[in-house]
């Protein structure tokens, strides 16, 4: 068990009198109205049915969490060539999309807002995810190290991906478009762009896997160009960007990454994207970060910003309080505890999520985790 440190609901009072914001202070993400600054993060989970269509479960899952002030799902795929682990839902179907309409139903019923993240892994597949067993596609022909799960979960290597031309990139960047209008239809409140951990868009952001010699690589606004041409289609689907986030990831190793300049880079990036009005940027950066740069990535954007880095209550209420986050996301401490803002209030222990139940499997571990008390 795990304790956050307690919290003061009321804040404690600056010097100049005004209050200090708190975790359960209202804010307003573009036209995202949170009832507090506790957002749950994306979490892959792994249960997707046939199809890659969420069911059931997952209604009854996200549901059980919307005392967050905003729900992100799950990294969902934008189209088959997308999909990089073994039962991840997507949103390229009618199916899947019917299936989220049951999703984003229930957590509006249990009162918050929810948003879609949308991601292609690129070369982080196989060709066993692939249409035709083609090979993944990136935007350099890089080979990850490491292996990843195939679809029956048994370990196999990493392929050399194949390098993206001009075609392939606009295939993709309409696949995104189409997938945030199939979220818009059911009835999401707005989508994420998962532009970390190593996936397609991370990808071109970072020069350790970006190698290009074309518009799309060398300087940091070229390697934008990708992400910026899919924030034209997806705020094209949306109607402007007041309902639309972007997820990084600066200082994330994950899936072989690196940049040679992440804190030069990342402001440059958001820097990029100022001009569509977000509702959001989601950077992922470890709270004792020894040279924070999500407040530069976010103001140069002009958005407000989410934080995620391992924060506890304590961490997460100081973040809050000092202004270097306008909300926090929590993903581990969602797992095991779906009441986590109420405990968080009240300064009660958090619960350990099981590790052996986290991907994969059925309501053992998902649903299962009981509210404190």
């Amino acid at each position: 068990m795990h304790r956050g440190g307690r919290l003061s609901i009321a804040g404690r009072r600056q010097r100049n009198g005004s209050r200090t914001l708190t975790l359960f202070d209202p804010v307003d993400l573009g036209t995202l109205a949170l009832k507090s600054r506790i957002v749950m993060a994306p979490m892959t989970r792994n249960r997707a049915g046939p199809g890659n269509v969420p069911g059931p479960l997952a209604a009854t899952y996200y549901a059980q969490r919307a005392s967050a002030g905003l729900v992100i799902t799950e990294a969902t795929q934008v189209a088959p060539e997308g999909q990089g682990y073994p039962d991840t839902p997507g949103l390229h179907s009618t199916e899947q999309t019917d299936g989220w309409r049951r999703v984003v139903d229930a957590v509006h019923e249990a009162g918050a807002p929810i948003v879609a993240q949308l991601f292609h892994v690129g070369r982080i597949s196989h060709p066993l995810f692939q249409p035709e067993r083609r090979l993944p596609v990136a935007p350099s022909p890089i080979r990850p190290a490491g292996s990843c799960y195939g679809p029956d979960w048994t370990k196999i290597p990493y392929e050399t991906p194949a390098e993206l031309d001009r075609g392939g990139i606009d295939r993709i960047v309409r696949q995104f478009g189409a997938a945030a209008a199939n979220a818009r239809a059911a009835g999401f409140d707005g989508v994420e762009i998962h532009a970390g951990n190593g996936y397609l868009v991370d990808q071109f952001l970072r020069d350790g896997t970006n190698r290009r010699s074309d518009g799309y690589g060398g300087p940091p606004e070229n390697r934008a160009r990708f992400l910026v041409e899919i924030l034209e289609a997806v705020t094209a689907a949306w109607g402007g960007g007041d309902r639309i986030g972007v997820r990084l990831s600066p200082w994330n190793g994950y899936n072989d990454m690196a940049d040679s300049d992440p804190a030069a880079a990342f402001p440059r990036f958001g820097g990029a994207v100022a001009g569509f009005g977000l509702a959001y940027v989601h950077v992922i950066e470890p709270a004792d970060a020894g040279t924070p740069i999500a407040r530069r990535i976010s103001a140069a954007a002009g958005a407000p910003l989410i934080v995620n880095g391992g924060h506890d209550g304590a961490s997460a209420a100081r973040a809050v309080a000092a202004g270097a986050a306008d909300a926090v996301s929590f993903a581990r401490w969602y797992i095991a505890n779906p009441d986590l803002p109420a405990r968080l209030r009240a300064g009660l222990p958090l619960a350990e999520p099981d590790k052996a139940t986290i991907y994969g499997g059925g309501a053992k571990g998902y649903t299962d985790y009981p509210p404190a008390g």
